[in-house]
């Protein structure tokens, strides 16, 4: 077997964003001597690994839900402030249906604006000119878009880190069986 207890390519960090880098066990009773686990011990110590893999990735997946669901969001109001820019200076009124509360519409005559008002959040409007609006809502997609790349990778390292941990998992437990049955065979 191979005298290194673990191996990783030069190119795996050690962690991404806290979330710890697994390594991959070639010679398992190696690695236990150098971590000072027995099997039991080394069994127990993966499983939990396992769990904090899966926590994380329940947080990086509601995470990725809400990006989701915020970019549609920022892409419509982008919309409707281009519109309002194309109707500018055009003497013409704009009708549009907005939302009052949930499932209750109503109908507004929108007369030649400058400005907007953008919900930014914790119940906080603010009033831009339709420019301002434009430059925000455009900053704010490019952001939430690579905020969205950076969490999809962060799931595929983490991933990664889990089918690593299993595989490990399964090495340390067929190991244990094999070292039980050569003491019972002795």
């Amino acid at each position: 077997m191979a005298s290194a207890s673990t191996s990783s390519s030069s190119g795996n960090p050690a962690e991404r964003r806290g979330i710890p880098a697994a390594s991959f066990v070639e010679d398992v009773q190696t690695y236990l001597i150098q971590s000072g686990f027995d099997a039991n011990s080394a069994l127990a110590f993966l499983q939990e690994r396992l769990q904090q893999y899966k926590i994380a990735e329940m947080k990086l997946l509601a995470q990725q839900r809400d990006l989701q669901a915020k970019i549609p969001d920022i892409e419509k109001c982008l919309g409707i402030v281009s519109t309002i820019q194309a109707k500018k200076g055009t003497g013409e009124d704009l009708i549009a249906d907005f939302e009052v509360s949930e499932g209750i519409y109503s109908r507004a005559r929108i007369e030649d604006s400058n400005s907007v008002c953008l919900w930014l959040g914790a119940n906080v409007m603010l009033e831009y000119s339709c420019e301002e609006a434009n430059e925000l809502l455009k900053k704010n997609l490019e952001n939430a878009k690579a905020s969205l790349e950076v969490l999809i990778a962060d799931l595929q390292f983490l991933r990664d880190q889990v089918t690593i941990t299993q595989v490990t998992t399964a090495r340390v437990y067929n190991w244990d069986v094999h070292q039980r049955r050569i003491k019972q065979t002795t």
